[in-house]
């Protein structure tokens, strides 16, 4: 950068920083939540280490611009080339070590810049204190020793931040790389030979490091800019920026190398500030200043553009070697630009070949492409093609008349899990050969993936659609016989038409789809659509996603309902005592911002269809407990009773997390009963008794629910760690009418006292209901003739009130639903536990 006043060969000095960006690597979804957590906490202040080195950085750019245009020309000034000059280097050096690159790679290759731009301190350094001094300045000399090994550093880290995003090239992009480095070295050998041939008292040593310099600036440049046309010019600010500070490094280098042949470089003008650029992009580009909009790994989209980046380096680098051929033919041309010019040449004729080889093989690869490689049908990338072809792909399209047929194996899963992979293959080989046999040449047999298959008939009416279906019904009656294993295969098939009631082709499909579901659910062969179908699966979708929502807007509650004692003491006349609270349970609800107050019913099943089994049931756990501690507060000590699915019953992390619950709220382990139905025990009664027993030990009380409805053994119930059993309304309702009902009641309660249980009668409507009941020995009862369930504020009063008086019917509040809307809306009128 420095050149004597004897005219030395000139020097190159160049380099190439990695650009970073922060948190923008172009990596997709991890770069996005990056910069996305970035913008919405705010522009976090940088560490004071950071600001330091940017207030270096811009004062010392500011001050050495400043110093360039009011210095006299040729002057030496040490402060402004040594300590200004060199504190924005190390400046530049601070800020790429402290990067803030997402990828572990960039953050490396930031470091490694640092590395490169230290050795340039140390070569400007001595360059400036040992070197100008002298009458006659050696060349080379140690300060090139120091710029050359910066390349070192330099150049690994352009291989690791590209190797992070070129992950695998085809030979025709190595071909095309090699193109292009020949070329840029050719060119790069002639002008530096040039410039060469213009200095005196030229050695070998000084013509190596001479050339040295510019190849290595414009190997670093090629490799970059290669990288980039391969990749795509995405907006990823590492190497975006990587190839801008190449670019701004290489520039400055072959105008020094030029206007230092001519005797012509002026020590602090703006060449030298053309390289404090090149350092200040580095660091720009390692604290990611530069990225602005969206992050996103966008890809390469348009294919025209894509050909067009691809070609265009190599494309050039051709050019410019045929040009320095012609231009050195009879002239003095260096053996070295010569022989790297020819090469190019020979490359390209290579890369030719290659591309005749890909051109040639090309239809087989589309055709491999479209084809299925187990069965050899088209794949759905065909049905596609085929599809919006004669649907018409374009809106507003004509669209012609057709059905499309999406069939599904019954049971397949179970065949692949009993034979084996390789029996399910050869099963799909059958179905698909037999299936050939059926569909007509005009039509479109293809295999979408695992056991589903699709047909496309055009100009096929629902009625041929669903005489289609009937005859791929029969051809599929007949058994197939895999490994020796006769198999009867079924299939269920949804059938659709175009135009009506689908215009498009993914109408089409999701029509058809919508068709085959129907058919498993109904157990048939095939269904067509209709509208009724669509609308259901849409209104079951948005349910589900509402549903999603519901828990984050806080939109589920709970409403509670009473249980009291049954017995009592009786006064002299034979009437019951006051029965006292001895427990509350739990009902969720959803508030509906449209439909009001949702009971379980209208929304269980969709939690089981998402599988939001166990977030439902930490929601409703910590509701029913924060309820319960109010109620504590005011000296009711009721515990609150909460109802587990199957899911929550084998979780073996439900013992931590409900005792959990409970110090959070301040409860004692007593203050909840889980509830749990015969079902839920027998998904895996192992499992869900020792989860129990866990709870149980700790002081929880552990309910069994609607008792006598399931299928559970009575063998589970003799090692069951249970506290009650709940009689389900459908055997006290008819107490009263029906002599079975009432021994059912009856052995049932002798059954739980001999077991250490006690026994709840659920669904209790009328006075007598409960009288008798009573006297068949249950413990408890719940029901609407006590209390219906009602929110917490309702339930505080009505304990309050029970505190002071008999329980009445005339004690439970008049309306306990939702403000403004009737208790008839969503519970079921028999008053059980909904």
């Amino acid at each position: 950068r420095r050149v004597s006043s004897h005219g030395a060969p000139p020097r190159l000095k160049s380099g190439a920083p990695p650009s970073d960006g922060r948190g923008v690597t172009g990596a997709g979804r991890r770069a996005r939540d990056a910069v996305a957590r970035a913008r919405s906490d705010g522009a976090r202040p940088a560490p004071r280490g950071e600001r330091t080195a940017w207030l270096v950085l811009v004062v010392g750019l500011v001050v050495f611009s400043v110093g360039a245009v009011v210095r006299e020309p040729g002057t030496d000034s040490l402060f402004l080339d040594l300590v200004v000059y060199e504190a924005v280097y190390l400046a530049g050096a601070v800020l790429c070590w402290r990067n803030r690159a997402d990828r572990r790679s960039d953050r490396t290759a930031w470091r490694l810049v640092a590395l490169y731009l230290l050795a340039n301190v140390v070569a400007d350094s001595w360059y400036t204190l040992v070197l100008t001094p002298l009458d006659e300045m050696p060349y080379p000399s140690l300060a090139d020793a120091f710029y050359l090994l910066g390349y070192l550093p330099l150049g690994a880290s352009v291989v690791l931040m590209m190797r992070a995003r070129v992950r695998r090239l085809r030979t025709s992009m190595w071909l095309d790389g090699l193109v292009s480095g020949l070329g840029a070295a050719g060119l790069s050998v002639a002008m530096a030979w040039t410039t060469l041939l213009d200095a005196e008292d030229v050695n070998a040593a000084a013509v190596v490091v001479t050339l040295a310099y510019p190849l290595m600036d414009v190997a670093l440049l090629v490799g970059v800019l290669a990288s980039l046309a391969i990749i795509g010019l995405r907006r990823d600010a590492a190497p975006l920026m990587l190839g801008a500070g190449l670019v701004l490094l290489t520039l400055a280098d072959l105008v020094y190398l030029v206007v230092s042949a001519r005797d012509a470089y002026v020590v602090g003008g703006p060449l030298d500030l053309g390289w404090l650029l090149a350092v200040t992009t580095l660091a720009l580009g390692g604290q990611g200043v530069l990225l602005t909009g969206d992050v996103r790994a966008t890809g390469l989209v348009d294919e025209a553009r894509i050909s067009w980046r691809v070609l265009a380096l190599p494309g050039l680098s051709q050019v410019v070697s045929v040009a320095l051929l012609v231009a050195g033919w009879g002239e003095q041309l260096p053996v070295a630009a010569g022989v790297c010019a020819a090469a190019c040449v020979v490359v390209a004729v290579v890369r030719t070949i290659v591309t005749f080889h890909e051109i040639r093989d090309l239809p087989v690869v589309r055709q491999q492409a479209r084809t299925d490689e187990l069965t050899g049908l088209a794949n759905r990338r065909a049905l596609l093609e085929q599809g919006s072809a004669h649907l018409g792909a374009a809106e507003g399209a004509t669209v012609t008349p057709s059905s499309l047929l999406m069939l599904d194996l019954d049971a397949f899963k179970e065949i692949n899990d009993s034979l084996g992979h390789h029996a399910g293959d050869t099963l799909l080989q059958q179905v698909a050969w037999r299936l050939s046999g059926v569909v007509t040449a005009a039509q479109t047999l293809s295999r979408l993936g695992g056991d589903e298959f699709a047909v496309l008939a055009p100009g096929a009416t629902a009625e041929d659609g669903l005489r289609l279906a009937e005859a791929i019904t029969a051809a599929l009656d007949e058994p197939f016989v895999v490994d020796g294993v006769k198999l009867h295969v079924r299939a269920s098939i949804g059938v659709a038409s175009a135009p009506e009631p689908a215009s498009t082709l993914a109408e089409l499909m999701r029509c058809a789809d919508v068709a085959m579901y129907e058919a498993k659910r109904a157990r048939l062969p095939f269904v067509a659509f209709t509208g009724v179908q669509g609308s259901a699966t849409s209104e079951r979708l948005r349910t589900t996603e509402e549903l999603r929502d519901a828990f984050v807007r806080g939109e589920l509650l709970v409403h509670l309902q009473p249980q009291v004692a049954l017995g009592g003491d009786r006064d002299a006349a034979g009437a019951a005592g006051p029965r006292p609270v001895v427990g509350v349970e739990a009902l969720v609800r959803w508030q509906h911002p449209t439909r009001g107050l949702l009971a379980p019913g209208a929304f269980l099943e969709h939690v089981d269809r998402a599988g939001l089994q166990r977030v439902l049931a930490s929601t409703v756990l910590d509701l029913s407990l924060a309820a319960a501690a109010r109620w504590w507060g005011t000296g009711h000590a009721v515990p609150v009773s909460v109802n587990l699915s199957a899911a929550d019953v084998i979780d073996l992390d439900l013992p931590s997390a409900v005792l959990a619950a409970l110090e959070r709220h301040g409860l004692p382990a007593t203050a909840l009963t889980v509830e749990l139905t015969e079902d839920a025990l027998m998904q895996d009664p192992e499992r869900g008794s020792a989860v129990l027993q866990v709870l149980r030990d700790a002081g929880v009380g552990v309910s069994i629910d609607d008792y006598g409805t399931g299928y559970a053994s009575l063998a589970y119930l003799r090692t069951l760690p249970a506290d009650e059993l709940k009689l389900d309304r459908a055997f006290t309702a008819d107490v009263l009418t029906d002599p079975r009902a009432r021994a059912i009641v009856s052995h049932t309660a002798a059954l739980a006292h001999d077991l250490g249980m006690h026994l709840v009668a659920e669904g209790i409507e009328t006075q007598d209901v409960l009288e008798q009941l009573a006297a068949l020995g249950c413990d408890r009862g719940q029901g609407y003739h006590m209390a219906r369930p009602m929110p917490l504020d309702a339930l505080l009063g009505w304990l309050d009130a029970s505190a002071a008086e008999t329980v009445t019917p005339a004690a439970a509040p008049a309306s306990s639903g939702s403000p403004g809307r009737p208790w008839t809306a969503r519970d079921p009128p028999t008053g059980g536990s909904p």
